[in-house]
This record gives structure tokens, C-alpha cells and sequence, in this order.
């Protein structure tokens, strides 16, 4: 666990300067995500990749590839100020990658971020969304009150990505 937190705050601090510079990109994704647009984050994201990253930084150990995609989400993400964010947060029986509390919208995102070795987006992007569920990621953002949840599957390889969403609503 130390070594991915370090490995993520290396990535974080490293894209902080880029991502100040695309605010209007960034600002769309994060709408996106939060209207549980799949299609545009993934069009959205995929962009960002192509534009910012190397096909020489996947080229590390199959455990840390998703630790790098992560890093880059948290980079992203940190453009929102009144998102509460949260990575590797125990939750349910488990730790999500990603969870986010958007204060006063009673919605919350749980994000699980994957690497198809083989290209297997769909495939991956499903077992991203059981994950999800199996392990009861959503109930820390239910406990908050948040009344809809959307759960999404990030899945990447090199500069490709996959997008799914799941949507929970309770009363």
C-alpha cells in the first residue's frame, strides 16, 4: 500500500501543472461524470490520454498500470474544489479506488479503474462494475446520504480507454 501511495502522489503532483492548463476539458469531464455520461468521459478522457501521456509510461509491472491511470484520474479530478475525494477509502468489504461526495447534490461516484492487458474493455469494464457491488463500495457514500450513486468502470490500455456506468438511486 505505501509504495502505490507514493507511486500516486508522484503521478498526482507530476500532472498538476497540466491539468490547471486544460480547465475547460477538465471541466467537461467532470460534468460528464457527474451526469453519468459514460460516452463523453470515455471520449473525454481518451483525449486527455492522447494529448498528455506516453505509450513508454505503460511500460511498468502489470499491478502499477492501473496505479498510473489512477493517479491520473486524482489529477483530473482535483479540479473540483467542492468534491469531496477520496482514494483507497475502506468501504463495505473493501477499497474502492476512487469515491467521490458532491456536496449538495446528494450524489455520489465510485470509480474502479482497470488495465486490459489484451484489450478486453467490455469484459473488464464488467467485472470494474461487480467489483463495485460485490464488494459494497457504495455504502460509505449512502451512509453520507448521498441518494444516487454512480458507479463507474474505467478500463485502459496504452492510451485507450472503456467507460461504463451503473446508476443506484434510493429514496
Amino acid at each position: 500500500m505505501e509504495i502505490r501511495s507514493i507511486f500516486t502522489r508522484q503521478i498526482l503532483s507530476m500532472f498538476k501543472a497540466d491539468v490547471a492548463k486544460d480547465g475547460a476539458l477538465l471541466k467537461a469531464f467532470c460534468d460528464a461524470l457527474q451526469e453519468g455520461s459514460a460516452g463523453e468521459v470515455e471520449t473525454l478522457f481518451a483525449s486527455y490520454l492522447k494529448k498528455t501521456i506516453s505509450i513508454r509510461d505503460t511500460f511498468v509491472r502489470r499491478p502499477t498500470k492501473e496505479n498510473f491511470y489512477h493517479g491520473i484520474l486524482l489529477g483530473i479530478l482535483g479540479y473540483k474544489n467542492d468534491w469531496l475525494l477520496r482514494s483507497n477509502k475502506e468501504s463495505g468489504n473493501g477499497y474502492s479506488d476512487i469515491s467521490i461526495f458532491i456536496d449538495g447534490a446528494d450524489t455520489g461516484i465510485i470509480i474502479e479503474v482497470k488495465y486490459a492487458e489484451k484489450r478486453q474493455f467490455e469484459s473488464v469494464c464488467q467485472e470494474a462494475l461487480l467489483q463495485i457491488d460485490k464488494n459494497g463500495y457504495a455504502e460509505e457514500l449512502k451512509k453520507e446520504g448521498c441518494r444516487t450513486i454512480l458507479k463507474y468502470g474505467i478500463v485502459c490500455w496504452k492510451k485507450e480507454c472503456r467507460v461504463l456506468v451503473e446508476k443506484e438511486t434510493t429514496s
